[in-house]
């Protein structure tokens, strides 16, 4: 058995597949939603002595948050838990206390694993966050999306029916949890 480095990185290889499976959603959205990826990779780890003067990237990072009427998560899972990567943008975006750029957003999740249970341990946790961050998260349709490396084709589309049918729904349903709770604001 041989051991040595090479060019393949797992960091990348989840955050390419998360992204591939956003921009699936994003191309299935409804006209009336209008979706965006936020790259957090890039993000600065949160230090709670940087909130008198945060990193330009935090600064920038929460004033798209602000702007977003909704948010939609996309997450893998590790260890049955979120990834470090997206705890750290919660944390970025909550910061400083009572300034938070996630207040009061509707939001949902989306989880997505190769594995049979489809990441439900990060979904949940995520749902933890939310109402710590008074993030409305949706209800119904809960979306676990397990054997996702057999439900997209190469380009990153979703590539199975029944798939394809059930997210179309979780998006219609997405759009009108918006449109509810903007209604309530």
């Amino acid at each position: 058995m041989q051991c040595g480095t090479s060019s393949w990185s797992w960091e990348a290889y989840a955050r390419s597949r998360s992204t591939a499976r956003a921009m699936a959603l994003r191309a299935m959205a409804p006209a009336s939603m209008k979706l965006e990826i936020v790259e957090i990779g890039d993000l600065p780890l949160f230090n709670a002595d940087l909130e008198a003067n945060p990193p330009p990237e935090a600064v920038a990072f929460k004033a798209r948050v602000k702007k977003a009427d909704a948010v939609l998560f996309v997450t893998p899972e590790y260890n049955r838990s979120v990834p470090g990567a997206l705890k750290n943008a919660i944390d970025v975006g909550s910061r400083p206390k009572g300034q938070s750029a996630w207040e009061g957003k509707p939001c949902a999740i989306v989880s997505v694993a190769p594995g049979a249970i489809g990441a439900f341990g990060a979904n949940h946790h995520l749902r933890q966050s939310m109402v710590f961050l008074n993030m409305p998260a949706m209800q119904q349709p809960e979306a676990y999306i397990g054997g996702a490396d057999k439900l997209f084709d190469a380009e990153g589309n979703l590539a199975n029916d029944s798939t394809r049918a059930f997210m179309q729904k979780f998006l219609d349903a997405l759009a009108a949890w918006i449109d509810r709770n903007a209604a309530k604001a």
